[in-house]
């Protein structure tokens, strides 16, 4: 019997052995820690990743993120062996909507088409017309027809956003991402009087006012784009604390200051620069051990109801159509 390796580097150097033995391939969110990062053959956006997944060879895929996007894995590539470190990974946003509920709700609104974010369980996505990213969301609702009548959810802060940019007056659903809404303007002013010549970021999932401070608002790629591309030298970032580790791995010569929540933790000394206090507890559930024992052991492997996977990729492959 293989003795389990102990030290970081001997787990990582593991876990690429096993990729290798099993033809599998590791997929890490940019909220998860740097460590699974940098074990990882792709890092990105659920969706992207999703999709790169499917384009190769490997017949595992190891979804480091949250549960609905091993889903989403899945649901890309149901011939391949779809694994989640960590089922009980959640993701406040999904769990912010429920399919029963989003069905009793377009029962109650008839004639209504439904846009979900791609931030939804497989089950929402089947009760769903086409799906969208943070970074394409946009370009979708401006394609569909003008007098379209559209629930748009889970995430409310984004519809608010599209709203706001398309013209729209979309029904949202109330839901949220729980790191997101903590983010503040309070303390981006804080952050902007320390360093004034610093590029404030923003993720779309944050309130409006936040919004309105943002120089730059998109997803998490949009951000990495920017950076690479601009010549500041400082930004103040506000979204989950991992992404700081890709926008310090591609742009080593510049500085990322993560915005504090506007509550922190009770366990934070440190709320000034902590990292700590806006990051999401269900993605640092994925560790390199979970990722060792998941690819050891073939389990905890993913599975869709066909059914639900019968619909639930129909407005992915429209939304893919569209952008």
């Amino acid at each position: 019997m293989l003795k389990t390796p102990t030290n970081v580097s001997d787990l990582k150097a593991a876990i690429r052995d096993l990729c290798r033995e099993k033809q599998a391939i590791i997929l890490a969110h940019y909220y998860t820690t740097g460590d699974i990062q940098e074990v990882a053959d792709f890092i990105g956006d659920s969706l992207a990743l999703a999709r790169k997944a499917a384009a190769t060879y490997a017949k595992v895929i190891v979804m480091c993120g949250v549960h609905f996007m091993a889903e989403t894995c899945k649901l890309l590539s149901p011939e391949k062996l779809v694994l989640c470190p960590d089922p009980a990974a959640g993701c406040s946003l999904a769990d912010s909507c429920r399919a029963e509920d989003l069905k009793k709700f377009k029962d109650e609104h008839p004639g209504y088409m439904v846009v979900s974010y791609v931030n939804t369980t497989a089950a929402v996505k089947a009760l769903t017309d086409v799906v969208v990213t943070s970074g394409n969301a946009k370009k979708v609702v401006d394609q569909l027809p003008k007098d379209a009548k559209i629930i748009f959810g889970p995430d409310y802060n984004l519809g608010s956003y599209i709203n706001e940019v398309t013209g729209r007056d979309m029904l949202l659903w109330n839901g949220g991402c729980h790191v997101h809404e903590r983010f503040s303007v309070e303390q981006i002013v804080r952050l902007k009087k320390e360093h004034p010549e610093a590029v404030v970021m923003a993720h779309l999932e944050c309130k409006a006012p936040v919004l309105a401070v943002a120089d730059v608002k998109g997803s998490t790629a949009d951000m990495l784009k920017y950076a690479k591309q601009n010549s500041a030298k400082q930004y103040i970032v506000a979204t989950e604390a991992g992404i700081l580790h890709e926008l310090q791995r591609q742009c080593p010569d510049k500085e990322f200051i993560p915005v504090p929540p506007e509550i922190p933790s009770e366990e934070c000394d440190s709320h000034s620069s902590c990292t700590s206090c806006n990051e999401c507890q269900y993605m640092k559930m994925n560790t390199l051990q979970k990722i060792y024992d998941a690819l050891k052991n073939g389990q905890p492997a993913v599975e869709v109801d066909p059914e639900i996977a019968e619909l639930a990729v129909k407005p992915i492959e429209r939304m893919l159509q569209m952008s």
